[in-house]
């Protein structure tokens, strides 16, 4: 048989069929989701940044949500949840998928954004911001919680039960009272380290939480452990942390704190 095709019409150039091998394709080691908000500013790139990983391959799928952050429109988003996870294709072969919003799963409930991503994809762990780091400050050890929220105080309580629920105390809260996404995301990276600075001093908490997927905290986690000397994440930093674990992946990141020093333990997934 030819290897050539020639065109019908009459002196058109012949195009030669080529041969060609494949392999495992990109994400050899592990493929992982991301279910990103529309509004988000700074997941991904934070993503990237952190996980300067050989084989490791993030896709995403955007989500759906209004820029305005109030208990109803982040409750709101449990209906945008299926069409997003269903825009990530199973035969990509995910290791681990999180849904990237601290304040929506806040909202709608840890356990039902697990079981709507579980519906669209069958035995695939998955996180999300909060469970990521209930997960991340039970392998640091952290019981007394300073918060970094830029919430109304609404959806800032009703985080703070969330911990509360899972037995850590939450004594100093600081927030920025921001309710526009699109703002929240332009904050800049010295405010969110003064902010987890102040909060952080305080002498009733161990440790440091800073929530939002649009905050671009990731950067400021290992100056913020250095000036305080206690354990610090936010929500993309766990969240990295967590996805890789749950996908198998152990190697540990230089530049982004005591965090990605560490293994996913017994106690952690407990908490996850």
């Amino acid at each position: 048989m030819s290897n050539t095709v020639k065109s019908a019409k009459t002196g058109a150039q012949e195009i030669k069929r080529l041969s060609f091998k494949t392999d495992s394709g990109a994400g050899h080691r592990a493929r992982i989701g991301l279910l990103v908000l529309e509004s988000d500013q700074t997941m991904e790139a934070e993503m990237r940044d952190m996980v300067r990983l050989a084989g490791i391959a993030f896709y995403h799928a955007r989500l759906a949500n209004d820029t305005v952050v109030t208990t109803e429109t982040l409750g709101k988003m449990e209906a945008e949840l299926p069409l997003a996870a269903g825009l990530l294709p199973q035969y990509l072969g995910l290791e681990s998928i999180g849904y990237g919003c601290t304040s929506g799963t806040t909202i709608i409930g840890e356990q039902r954004v697990s079981e709507i991503i579980e519906h669209a994809h069958p035995g695939v762990p998955s996180s999300n911001p909060l469970s990521a780091a209930k997960a991340a400050l039970a392998e640091l050890g952290v019981r007394r919680l300073g918060l970094v929220t830029p919430y109304t105080p609404d959806v800032t309580q009703a985080m703070q039960y969330r911990f509360a629920d899972a037995g850590i105390e939450v004594p100093v809260i600081g927030s920025f009272y921001e309710h526009d996404d699109t703002v929240v995301g332009r904050v800049t990276p010295q405010t969110i380290l003064d902010a987890a600075l102040t909060v952080g001093r305080s002498a009733d908490v161990d440790g440091v939480f800073i929530s939002c997927t649009s905050l671009r905290a990731a950067g400021i986690i290992e100056r913020a452990e250095l000036a305080l000397g206690k354990p610090v994440t936010a929500s993309n930093h766990a969240l990295a942390w967590h996805l890789l674990r749950l996908a198998g992946i152990e190697d540990t990141v230089d530049g982004y704190g005591q965090l990605f020093q560490r293994q996913l333990s017994q106690h952690a997934e407990q908490h996850s």
